[in-house]
């Protein structure tokens, strides 16, 4: 069964192509590492919630954009094997692609899939 792993964080709204061009490298590489598939979307209409929403979830702050994406893995062994080669792939080096997020207000997890259509 295919394996999902789903992020979403807040990222500065006037940083939208520093993200895209953070995402392409990164979809490379996790692509070479094993992914099926990368989606990356910017928030057009995430609202503020009163108990759960996303922009509470990341701490939206004003002038940021809530982002959400998905990796899709043929497996959980492809994935933990595919996450430990990025983590040690140079193009994903802080100093070579920098988030341009503040990463601990990242939301992420890995899902079994267990419905598509």
């Amino acid at each position: 069964m295919s394996y999902v792993d789903a992020f979403s964080a807040s990222v500065p709204s006037d940083k939208r192509e520093q993200y895209l061009k953070h995402c392409k490298i990164a979809a490379e590489v996790f692509k070479e590492n094993g992914a099926l598939s990368i989606a990356e979307c910017w928030g057009d209409d995430v609202p503020e919630g009163k108990l759960t929403s996303f922009p509470m979830a990341v701490k939206c702050q004003e002038g940021e954009t809530v982002v959400f994406g998905w990796i899709i893995w043929p497996d959980k062994a492809t994935r933990n094997a595919g996450m430990e080669k990025m983590m040690q792939d140079p193009r994903m080096k802080p100093d070579v692609n920098p988030m341009p997020f503040d990463g601990q207000r990242m939301i992420y997890g890995g899902f079994e899939l267990i419905m598509q259509a």
